[in-house]
């Protein structure tokens, strides 16, 4: 039976993230993965490695100084993924977010960015907005313009996972967990793969499935409890109308939640909703109401592309990530964004991780590691994370030939 230090199941970012800083830590580790590396959530997100400038309205003030952390040292090791990008705020006179507040909220953003060169603002003057083609000009009274980032966060998680392979980390995609039976030294899990029955005996496991958290909990043996939790999904729309250059923070005319209109590969991304389910399905689909949601908000900040029903002609392709949010019955677009870390004392060697933002995985990684090293004590480490540069294998085949 293979051994290992740190089993990890789920290969999104979170996953992948605490298998490369284990192993460089020097834990031998694995990690399996149901689909691909980066397939369902962390393939489907809105593409931005951003301090969440929105988070200061709900006061998150450590989320977003972490998430500027995070930003700055992903700009640093994986430059060829992670690009700066300008974003721009418009502000109309009937914003219920005014000129002054945005302001203020980007001088403490900028502030919380330690004084980051990509902390710095400004405002445009009108002969400057002509850059935003075809925004609505009707009512628009200030253009703030501000940086953050963008990634394609399935290569990124790709790249990170390439690393922890390149550091020891055995990785299964394609492989399904049937059970875990805990005891006091460790877990006995076993799971298969392309039908062949598999077996690992693993010092502790980390239970990173995101919003299959629950699921997985449900195979352990003992009989583990779980937190409560709704699934609140962000749908994306696809658009085949050339993009502005940078970024559009745009304030939605229904109900005043934040939207992004963003440059992807030649073409216009739009997202995101903030839906609860009631259900999870294993593949998530945009949802008719969400679709016209996102696009009644793109014809009413560009008119001249058309009405709704013309631009649905338009939409190449649709997305959705599902979000893990603690169960509450307020708004979910207000609710936190940060980690949550779940152990029980009758399971001392399984954590489950709830929640997360894809710009702050590494530090995630760092508060499990901490816990990996309560649990099994110190190795020797192997590498440096804040050094390692991430890049992704030259092709996919490339990955897949290093993977169980």
């Amino acid at each position: 039976m293979k051994r290992v230090d740190v089993l990890v199941v789920g290969g999104g970012i979170a996953g992948v993230g605490i298998a490369q800083f284990a192993a460089a830590a020097g834990y031998s580790v694995a990690l399996i993965e149901r689909q691909r590396i980066g397939e369902a959530t962390s393939g489907n997100s809105s593409k931005l490695i951003h301090g969440g400038l929105r988070y200061l309205e709900t006061m998150q003030l450590d989320l977003v100084r972490k998430s500027l952390k995070e930003r700055r040292a992903l700009l640093q090791l994986a430059p060829s993924l992670v690009t700066a990008v300008p974003f721009y705020f418009p502000v109309y006179r009937n914003s219920r977010r005014g000129a002054l507040t945005i302001r203020a909220g980007l001088s403490l953003y900028g502030l919380l960015s330690e004084f980051d060169a990509l902390g710095r603002f400004k405002t445009l003057s009108k002969s400057q907005w002509s850059r935003l083609q075809g925004l609505n000009s009707a009512g628009l009274e200030t253009v703030f313009q501000y940086w953050d980032a963008q990634t394609d966060d399935r290569l990124l998680c790709e790249a990170v996972a390439h690393s922890a392979i390149l550091l020891g980390t055995d990785v299964f995609e394609w492989a399904e967990v049937e059970h875990i039976q805990h005891s006091g030294d460790g877990c006995q899990v076993s799971f298969t793969q392309q039908g062949q029955q598999h077996d690992i005996q693993a010092g502790v496991v980390i239970n990173a499935c995101g919003p299959w958290v629950n699921q997985l909990l449900e195979r352990v043996t003992p009989t583990v409890s779980a937190l409560e939790i709704d699934w609140v999904q962000g749908a994306h729309l696809l658009l085949d109308i050339p993009p502005v250059d940078g970024v559009l923070y745009l304030e939605s005319p229904i109900d005043q939640r934040v939207v992004f209109v963003m440059p992807w590969y030649g073409k216009t991304l739009v997202g995101t909703t903030e839906t609860r389910l009631t259900h999870l399905d294993n593949k998530p689909a945009v949802t008719e109401a969400e679709k016209r949601y996102l696009l009644a908000l793109y014809a009413h900040y560009f008119p001249d592309a058309g009405k709704v029903d013309e631009l649905e002609k338009k939409v190449t392709d649709t997305f959705c990530g599902v979000r893990v949010l603690p169960r509450s019955g307020g708004d979910a677009f207000h609710a936190p964004r940060d980690t949550l870390m779940h152990t029980c004392r009758s399971h001392p060697r399984l954590l489950s991780l709830y929640g997360g933002k894809l710009t702050t995985f590494r530090s995630s990684a760092a508060e499990v590691l901490d816990w990996v090293r309560a649990q099994l004590g110190d190795r020797a480490a192997i590498a440096d994370v804040d050094k390692l540069p991430l890049t992704r294998p030259v092709n996919r085949d490339d990955f897949m030939a290093q993977t169980g």
